[in-house]
Formats: structure tokens, sequence, C-alpha cells
């Protein structure tokens, strides 16, 4: 792709996954530009790194010479910059169509489902790279080991999320494919729970060699026969994780696959979920030759993902958790986790519901994991890409709250009602801008902790 494109333009280039993607061509020596609407931290690193990128949709900012549009779904109809393209009859593709390009021309592991996927895709990447596979990697948030989304490598392998939104993971042929969840979403796009499964069932007919998928998923081989179907899980399942227990910060547990063992194995990730997804990445990393010493050590390594159950702060004085989850599965697995990790704190949890499409699909799910809490504080929704739903708004999932300790409130008045009380164990939940609030939130903590030591 490299001789054949020599300047491209990114529609909505801030997104977590179009930003990979930019970074995999700036890596290349192509020229990059883009569009977002706001202006970010990662916006501001992709111009560190050499790319342009400007806030306005305005057709004279676009400069000349552009070869290809890579554009997300996420865009608007009526945005001006991609009219103005599509008008001209430029060359234009989705983010999905390029990475099926890119995944073309190597030996690709794909990793989908509705959640768990990037966090697996970075634990897979480390692995394999501290194992000396030198893959390519594209990842759905910041891997703290890389401080990126996007790793470049030399090996024939590359690692990407397979994204199930807007169908997006089947432009993807993997040689090897994981399948984390297949939980009801994105019922905008599927409308229903079977039309989701059978979405993920096409993927699993694209894949070349093998799938792993968790255990209690509804797949079988009678989907593709010509592959091999690997359960991973716990007693019933072809790779297991055994033994698991909490001892904070860790969960150690026991890994085997009928074959081989590796026992006490640390890692840095708690709860289950990522447990499984560490067990998966294990899997992958023994088939391609990684030596068991070398993978402990690089699970022990594992730093995380920003926003993927990150310690903000983790003293004695103060734990400050910030976790991107926004479906109800998500919230119980982050809140089972804290948990787990906390069993004798009191858990403050502080939500914001993303999607009004998602609001009204899973209320009650959202409400019967929010009360799990101690004490919730839960936000207004962030709208993302949709328009208001009549009639949906936070109360959906207010109304519903068993838990007594609760409150409804704005972003804007987040800080001060954080300001005036005391938490022992917070945890900030959702995949909106509430992550825009984390360094404000660890300043207040910190200003109030040395007011306390005076």
């Amino acid at each position: 792709m490299k001789s054949e494109f020599k300047s491209i333009y990114f529609v909505g280039i801030g997104g977590i996954g179009m930003s990979a993607l930019a970074r995999y061509f700036n890596n290349l020596g192509i020229q990059v530009f883009g569009y977002d609407k706001v202006e970010t931290v990662l916006t501001n690193k992709l111009i560190e790194e050499g790319m342009s990128v400007h806030y306005e949709d305005n057709i004279s900012l676009i400069p000349d010479g552009i070869d290809l549009v890579v554009y997300t779904p996420a865009i608007p109809d009526n945005h001006k910059e991609l009219n103005y393209f599509q008008d001209n009859n430029f060359k234009i593709l989705k983010r999905a169509q390029v990475l099926g390009l890119i995944s073309a021309d190597r030996k690709t592991i794909g990793v989908a489902g509705t959640h768990g996927k990037t966090t697996t895709t970075a634990i897979l990447t480390h692995i394999l790279k501290s194992c000396g596979v030198d893959c390519t990697s594209f990842m759905g948030g910041i891997a703290r080991n890389f401080e990126s989304n996007f790793v470049a490598g030399k090996s024939e392998w590359v690692v990407m999320e397979a994204d199930e939104f807007d169908r997006s993971f089947l432009n993807i042929f993997p040689e090897m494919a994981v399948i984390t969840s297949m939980d009801a979403d994105h019922l905008d796009i599927y409308g229903d729970k079977l039309s989701l499964h059978q979405s993920f069932r096409e993927y699993v007919s694209q894949v070349k060699d093998t799938l792993f998928y968790q255990s209690d998923l509804p797949l079988s081989s009678d989907i593709n026969s010509n592959i091999a179907f690997e359960k991973y899980g716990f007693d019933d399942a072809d790779v297991k994780a055994l033994n698991i227990r909490a001892e904070a910060p860790f969960f150690i547990f026991d890994w085997c696959n009928g074959d081989s063992e590796i026992k006490n194995l640390k890692f840095t990730l708690p709860g289950i979920h990522n447990v499984l997804n560490a067990t998966v990445a294990i899997a992958i990393a023994k088939k391609l030759g990684c030596d068991d010493d070398r993978i402990r050590k690089a699970l022990l390594s594992f730093k995380g993902i920003k926003r993927r159950f990150e310690f903000v702060i983790n003293n004695e004085n103060q734990i400050f958790i910030d976790d991107y989850a926004h479906h109800p599965e998500e919230l119980n697995a982050a809140i089972f986790a804290v948990k787990s990790l906390y069993p004798d704190s009191r858990i403050t949890g502080v939500f914001q519901p993303h999607l009004f499409s998602r609001t009204k699909d899973f209320a009650a799910e959202f409400a019967k994991a929010l009360d799990q809490l101690d004490e919730l504080i839960l936000m207004d929704i962030y709208p993302a890409r949709e328009l208001p739903l009549k009639g949906v708004t936070s109360d959906l999932i207010f109304n519903q709250l068993s838990l007594e300790n609760k409150m409804l409130i704005r972003k804007s008045q987040l800080l001060n009602e954080l300001k005036n009380r005391k938490t022992e164990v917070l945890l900030t939940l959702g995949a909106g801008d509430i992550g825009t609030l984390i360094p404000d939130i660890k300043d207040l903590f910190s200003e109030s902790l040395k007011i306390q030591k005076k």
C-alpha cells in the first residue's frame, strides 16, 4: 500500500481506531492529514508525530493531492468534507475496509467480542513482543506498555481488533481469531441479539486456521469445518484458567491446555474476566512458539490499557480506578473485580451512560449491575454519534435502582460533588467524555490529601 498512496486524509482522525490506522500509514512515510470534531490529547499526539489535523468542517482546509480518504461510520451524513470527497469522486474507504486490505497482506490474528477485545489484543501484543514475535498491532485503546494504540512490527503477523460495530469485522479474513463475548449490543445496527450472533458466525466462517472462543458462547464447528475450534474458560474448556485467587494487587492463576501447564501466573489486571483474556492470549502465544518463562514475565510486566481498570490513585488513603465499561456485562465485571480486591471497603461508583439507544435497550440491566455498588453517582447520557431519543434519559436507569445511596447529576456538577464527600474506593465508569475529568478528579483528591496532612 505504501507505493500506491502518497497522501491520505482521515475524516474522524481522532477516533481510537482511526488514529491507529493514521499511525500505521505515518509509520510507512505516507503523508497523513485529517479532521476531527474536537482537539484531544490523542490528536495533539498525532500532530507531534508529524500528522496534520484540523477541527473545523471546512473543505478549504483540505490539502491538494489526496490519494485516499478514510472515514468512520460515526461521521454524520451531512458532513461537508466527506460530501465533498464523495461528490468529487475521490477514492474513499471505510476504516474497516482499510484494515481488511492490510490484513490481506499479512497473517492476521483477529480479536472480536462485544467486550474484552481491546484488553485481549493489548495483552497478546505485549506477550508476543516480549517473546520475540515482532507483530504489528492495531488496538482500540492506549496500551501503557507502548503508550500507543498502534505498534509497528516486521514479522508476518498482525494483531487487530475485529469490531462488530457496523459489521466491520466482516472485512477481515484472519489466520487465527478470538471471540471473547457475544452479548447483545449495538441493537441500533443489528435490531436483535440473533442478528448479532449471525454476524459473529459469518466472521467465524472467514477464519482460516483456528478459532479460540469463550466456552459458554453459542458457537460450534459446523460453522466452519475447515478450522480448529478451541474453547477457553474453566473446567470444561480446552484451554483453562485454574486455581484463580485475588491477592491485591494481583490475580494469580494456573494455565493449562491439556498438553502443558504454567503454574502461579501473576497478572496485573484484576478480575476473572481479565484472567480469561490473558488465558486466550497465552494460548495463541504458545501456538506461535512462545516460551513459558517469557510469557510469565510478560504477564507480570503488563501495564494495562488507559481507561481499562486503570489505577489512577493507589495508596493507603485513597483508591481511584477508572474503567471504560459501557455495557451492563462490563459494569458487572469491573464492579466484581473491585469488590474482589477490596471486600471490606465502601465502593463509590460514578457512571456516565453511553448512547441513548444503549440506555433504552439495557436500562434494567444497567440498574441491576449498578445496584452492586455501595453508592452511586449517575450522570447524564453521553450521546456520541446519536441524536436524543424522546423519553430516554438517565432517569430510565435511576428509577429502576434498588440502591438507596444514589444521586443523579450533570457532568458539570461532578467535581463539586466529589469534593464534598469522603470516598474509600472510587470507580469511574463509562465510554463518553467522563474520561476528560479523570485528571481533575486526581488533582482534587491529591489536594484534599495535602490539606488533611496539614
